[in-house]
């Protein structure tokens, strides 16, 4: 049976090894995507929560983050 001469069969292995490589790194990525998605939807269900708790106590506001103030939203009811 006829070969293949080194040099081609060595770059095809090299070649395949790199496309090995890349699949599992887009695997891990995949898996690191999954779970930063989850977490960013996690943190929107407590920010949720929060936010009828707040709106309890205080009603519908807009607060300011940097210093902690709020107005509150008019005719909104």
């Amino acid at each position: 049976m006829p070969q293949l001469e080194e040099n081609f069969v060595e770059q095809l292995r090299e070649q395949e090894s790199k496309k090995n490589a890349i699949l599992h790194d887009l695997g891990v990525l995949e898996t690191q995507k999954h779970n930063l998605l989850h977490a960013f939807a996690n943190i929107q269900a407590e920010q949720e929560k929060l936010k009828v708790e707040i709106e309890d106590k205080h009603g519908k506001i807009n607060v300011n983050l940097e210093d902690g103030s709020f107005v509150e939203i008019e005719g909104d009811e």
